[in-house]
């Protein structure tokens, strides 16, 4: 591993701290991009507009339309947390803004696939709906939206990722309303919204919709509408999509928030201004008690405390209790703890999820030793992995392949698909694939090289540059690993391949204490916008394992004792090591102390 500092302007550090940041979070944001104070701003006020955003008018219309005419409305979400999320923001925001009838529908995994199918076009056509509304899905459902039209019914297609595109051309549903950051002639500058974040914005645009119909009473105009956002006054920002001044029954939607935030930073978007800015307000409600007893049930379950709350919660304790009822039962279960208003029901749902996910983690381990043992045959007699790993067991689940593919990329750095067995399709067994790759190889454009060099070894595929899923036939197994293969070796160099971990440098030893591990934990981290993990050479007092597969360590950091971890690694360190490591705090005998929670070592 090569351990890089990553840069901190020094005159962007000076501004940062002299517009009254903290030092050390002024180095930490000036590393990040970060230039002036006006872009730490996360009001409300500062949110990209709706109108800003491609289709949002057009859905606003329809909607608004639907529930003047009482229609039945059905929305058709994703089996992830993203998707769970949306619904639970598009259905809690759409009754609060006066729909009668909304029902929604979530696909199961195995048996219907991903998104809008023409088999669940039918079922919410079955199911009496007069509207079809998609979240987290649909761009790439042309045969779905077509199937639903013909059916008769109304479709709003709400998504964020990239549309198909065959031949060179994008292909997008037909006869629809589609809202899309990602669809081509979109101007809305947060490419990188999650599905969740675009159901909120299609939720304001509603609200003003609702209101320009007169809908919601309003009280004095403080100002004219204007397209970009309004100054805010007094302690507390208007809502986004508001246009000044005080409304006497019109439904907050700041309270969907925390459910935005939650969807946000567990589908791993890049956290870019605007997803910050909603991330930060979400936070900010629940750590005020501002959440519904779904999430408040959530946190009860993983031991942690709503106003504590961090973007840590949500990645890794709330986002894998609702992801695991999608991976190995049915998502509505999810979908119901965050939709429920039943303290009790909701404790319920939350503690039903939380075992699904310790058999999530049960079959995840059990599989990610199979498949580490498989990818170790895979070069016994070599120093380095391949270029790429294609792994496959008739046992693996195809639930968690994903987990498990992004595990061994981990731990081999190299772009890695995962495959269990999904069916048949009349002629042998069908292998459905996950894959996560590494920075540098771009891996639906990988995929696409391989289905354009190998005509029909692909059946389906599709995904992103850093995680992508396919489906093959289980003979076209080794014929699929040799093209991959191909591919990366043409792609991947050797600084590519080299395993490389940004960080932020030395930790001055005066703040390596608690009250700052708290400032820290505070603010707003996640994709594109890391948390601070900080590098140095300390010396190594003792080792030990605990648990068979961490090693326990007594560092000296600056001439001063400190605890640290190493999770999930066995091998010694030297007596003295560059380490890099995030900073967390643990409990002894009544007192906080801050630990060290290794990253990766130096080679």
């Amino acid at each position: 591993m090569k351990i890089i500092v990553r840069d901190a302007p020094p005159r962007n550090v000076w501004a940062l701290e002299q517009a009254g940041i903290h030092p050390l979070l002024a180095r930490l944001y000036a590393a990040r991009g970060i230039a002036h104070k006006d872009e730490l701003d996360d009001t409300l006020a500062r949110l990209l507009p709706p109108v800003n955003l491609l289709g949002t008018q057009a859905a606003a219309v329809l909607l608004a339309d639907a529930i003047a005419q009482d229609k039945k409305l059905c929305i058709v979400a994703d089996y992830d947390c993203d998707g769970a999320t949306a619904c639970a923001v598009g259905v809690r925001g759409l009754r609060q803004l006066g729909a009668k009838q909304v029902s929604y529908l979530v696909p199961d995994r195995v048996q219907e696939g991903y998104g809008l199918t023409p088999g669940i076009a039918k079922r919410v056509k079955d199911s009496g709906a007069d509207v079809l509304i998609t979240v987290d899905n649909g761009i790439a459902s042309v045969e779905g939206v077509a199937t639903a039209r013909a059916l008769g019914l109304q479709v709003l297609v709400t998504d964020h990722h990239l549309p198909l595109i065959e031949n060179g051309q994008v292909q997008l549903p037909q006869d629809c309303t589609i809202v899309n950051p990602n669809q081509p002639g979109c101007p809305f500058a947060s490419k990188s919204i999650a599905g969740v974040g675009v159901v909120f914005y299609v939720l304001l645009a509603l609200r003003a919709e609702l209101r320009a119909r007169g809908v919601f009473e309003a009280g004095p105009v403080a100002r004219p509408p204007q397209d970009g956002p309004a100054p805010t006054g007094g302690s507390e920002p208007r809502e986004a999509g508001s246009v000044g001044g005080a409304r006497v029954n019109q439904p907050k939607l700041d309270v969907l928030l925390p459910l935005v935030a939650l969807g946000t930073v567990a589908d791993v978007v890049v956290l870019d201004a605007n997803n910050r800015r909603l991330v930060a307000q979400g936070l900010k409600r629940l750590r005020a008690g501002q959440l519904p007893p779904g999430m408040a049930a959530l946190f009860a379950v993983a031991g942690r405390q709503p106003a504590q709350a961090s973007t840590f919660d949500f990645g890794f304790a709330l986002g894998p209790r609702i992801n695991a009822a999608g991976r190995l039962a049915d998502m509505s279960l999810g979908i119901e703890c965050l939709l429920t208003d039943d303290a009790a029901r909701a404790t319920e749902l939350a503690q039903a999820l939380d075992a699904i996910n310790r058999e999530r983690r049960d079959i995840e381990q059990g599989m990610r030793e199979q498949a580490q043992l498989a990818a170790d045959s895979l070069f016994d007699e070599a120093d380095e992995p391949p270029p790429a790993v294609v792994l496959f067991d008739p046992d693996f689940h195809e639930g968690v392949v994903g987990i498990v593919a992004s595990r061994i990329k981990d731990k081999l750095h190299r772009p890695t698909f995962v495959f269990a067995t999904s069916g048949a399709d009349g002629q042998g067994h069908l292998l459905k694939g996950s894959g996560r790759s590494i920075a540098g190889f771009h891996l639906r454009d990988a995929l696409d090289l391989v289905a354009k060099r190998h005509p029909g070894v692909l059946l389906r595929f599709g995904g992103h540059a850093m995680a992508a899923g396919c489906t093959i036939a289980e003979e076209s197994l080794d014929e699929f690993d040799q093209a991959l293969q191909q591919v990366a070796s043409e792609w991947l160099d050797a600084a590519t391949l080299t395993r490389r971990l940004a960080t932020d440098g030395a930790l001055a030893p005066e703040y390596r204490r608690p009250d700052m591990v708290d400032v820290l934990q505070r603010e707003v981290w996640g994709q594109g916008f890391a948390p601070p993990v900080f590098s140095e050479e300390v010396e190594v007092l003792s080792q030990r394992l605990v648990g068979e597969r961490h090693l326990a360590l007594k560092l000296k950091h600056q001439g001063q004792p400190v605890d640290g971890i190493w999770f999930g690694h066995t091998a010694p360190l030297p007596a003295k090591a560059t380490l890099a490591f995030r900073l967390e705090t643990d409990e002894w005998q009544g007192q906080r102390r801050v630990r060290f929670l290794v990253e990766g070592v130096t080679n």
